[in-house]
């Protein structure tokens, strides 16, 4: 998501992990033939929907994927329906409170 266009653009970026959430109203599951289409391991993972990191793009805090376009930190796409329950979820956590993000450039 970018929070701020021009010419020092700021993004927010949700962390992925391999753990699973205590509350599984904290996380959401990526499916498995996404990760192997973006490329990831095949273990399960989560996008956790109680933080996010702020940061200056491009900057020192995003790097490009190892042999991969220099211009972009992006794995690919994500499907329609999981990026709708991913926002629908997010807002409900922000609206609970339950959602903090953090600055990590600038």
């Amino acid at each position: 998501m970018v929070l701020r266009e021009g010419e020092h653009p700021i993004v927010r970026v949700l962390p992925v992990t391999h753990s699973p959430p205590a509350d599984a109203t904290d996380a959401l599951e990526i499916p498995p033939l996404t990760k192997e289409r973006l490329g990831l391991d095949s273990g399960r993972s989560w996008v956790m929907l109680t933080e996010a990191n702020d940061f200056i793009w491009p900057g020192p805090d995003l790097r490009p994927l190892p042999g991969g376009d220099a211009s972009t930190v992006a794995y690919g796409f994500l499907p329609p329906g999981f990026v709708k329950a991913l926002r629908e979820r997010l807002e409900r956590r922000r609206r609970e409170q339950k959602f903090k993000a953090t600055a990590r450039t600038e």
